[in-house]
């Protein structure tokens, strides 16, 4: 035997032994399953084997899907991967990759299979659609009671502002000890209303050139409204018309800004008259404006 020969001899042996162990490796081994199509997304399905509860199946452009036709199963007819759904009991035949995922070399399943699981997808189609009915309503339910939510918290926001402005006056304008009253005037308003009525300008016109004829004098504005509507339009109306009034006696009485106490708005706090009738309610409607002096400077 010549040294071609036996090289020949050793190359094809070398191949043959290359070939054995490439199909006897574990990725290379040919396998064949039969399960039920769990899910499908993509070019991946979920079966359900006897084995395994969820076995990743990957479909690639050269697995070939057929559907067995016959008595004998002899016919078959090529389907496109559309055919894979839920629900289809199928035959996989494959090897496995290095993810332990199968990766599909064909995929068979008999008509009346195909069939029941068309079916049985149609049966499912009323609850899904239910099912996603249900979520989008639960979804705007939710999003409604965090609207409702922040109105809330906006309102609960709104009525503590209010209160402090309301402690924050009767703090400041409650306490009347250290001062003497020398005249007051009240003004009354209609319902809503904050413009001061023409009839009472010329008592305010009166009481501001009383006051400036009294020594270390202060001139007090105090708004207060019914409590017919919500308690925050009450306090607005209070300090829009203490704030009328008190524009008045500036530009009109001429009374200086360092004899005017901020005015006062106390909203519905201090009712006079009861709201259950209407005089009651006019009779809370009301601006009442002082003549203060410290009570330690009229005794000097």
């Amino acid at each position: 035997m010549n040294k071609t020969t036996l090289i020949a001899i050793a190359s094809v042996a070398t191949t043959s032994l290359a070939t054995i162990l490439l199909l006897s490796a574990p990725g290379a081994a040919q396998t064949k399953v039969e399960g039920l199509i769990t899910g499908r997304s993509g070019d991946t399905m979920t079966l359900q084997t006897s084995d395994s509860p969820k076995l990743v199946v990957v479909l690639t452009d050269s697995t070939q899907v057929a559907q067995v036709l016959g008595a004998l199963k002899a016919r078959h007819k090529e389907m496109s991967m559309a055919a894979l759904i839920p629900g289809l009991q199928v035959k996989v035949e494959g090897a496995y990759d290095a993810q332990n995922q199968l990766v599909a070399k064909s995929v068979k399943f008999k008509g009346n299979d195909l069939e029941d699981a068309q079916k049985m997808q149609a049966s499912l189609q009323p609850a899904k659609e239910q099912i996603r009915q249900s979520q989008q309503e639960l979804e705007q339910q939710r999003a409604a009671l965090q609207q409702q939510q922040q109105q809330i918290t906006e309102s609960e926001a709104k009525i503590a502002a209010n209160k402090a402005n309301i402690e924050a006056a009767n703090k400041r304008f409650g306490q009347l000890d250290d001062y003497n009253i020398l005249d007051e005037v009240t003004v009354y308003f209609a319902n809503g209303k904050v413009a001061v009525d023409p009839k009472y300008r010329p008592q305010l016109q009166q009481l501001a050139e009383k006051a400036k004829t009294i020594k270390a004098y202060m001139v007090q504005v105090k708004g207060y409204a019914s409590s017919s509507g919500s308690a925050a339009l009450n306090q607005k109306l209070s300090e829009d018309r203490a704030n009328n009034v008190t524009q008045f006696l500036q530009q009109q009485g001429h009374i200086p800004l360092t004899n005017m106490l901020a005015p006062g708005a106390v909203g519905e706090s201090r009712q006079v008259g009861s709201d259950k009738t209407a005089d009651g309610e006019a009779e809370n409607r009301r601006v009442v404006v002082r003549i203060l002096q410290n009570k330690g400077i009229a005794g000097l």
